[in-house]
């Protein structure tokens, strides 16, 4: 018996609305990069992106679980000498709350070219509005 390899031709590429509201962090950006991946498929194929569009709402909702909400910092640097620089977890939700979500779904994603790809399949909303009507997107509910 022959291994299935999926051809980049073959991909049937759906579009996925995920809700946010009071969804664990950690436990909805695990189930975000495995339908961006294309491991919820059995055509999955790991060097192949065969992973589906996803949109996410309602991400100034989420959950967080723990002390997190007092101690979790993000960091990033600006490239110059003595650049880093640290956004505490409740001025990143007030200013930008997709961020969150899309730092937490790509670490979850493959450090290279495929994984900056996959992350451009994830599109990100504080409310409960997106303007991806025209792709009739099914709704995926987190187990």
């Amino acid at each position: 018996m022959k291994t299935y390899h999926q051809r980049p031709a073959e991909v049937q590429r759906d579009w996925y609305v995920v809700d946010a509201t009071d969804q664990v962090l950690g436990r909805l950006a695990t189930q975000i990069a495995t339908l961006l991946r294309g491991k919820h498929k059995p055509t999955y194929t790991p060097s192949i992106d065969g992973g589906d569009f996803v949109i996410v709402i309602n991400c100034e909702k989420i959950r967080i679980t723990g002390k997190k909400a007092d101690q979790k910092i993000y960091y990033r640097h600006t490239g110059y000498p003595g650049g880093l620089k640290a956004t505490p977890y409740k001025m990143m939700l007030a200013k930008h709350p997709d961020r969150i979500l899309r730092n937490a779904v790509k670490g979850m994603l493959p450090k290279n070219r495929m994984g900056r790809h996959l992350l451009t399949k994830l599109r990100i909303y504080a409310g409960p509005r997106h303007p991806h009507a025209a792709q009739q997107p099914k709704v995926w509910s987190p187990r």
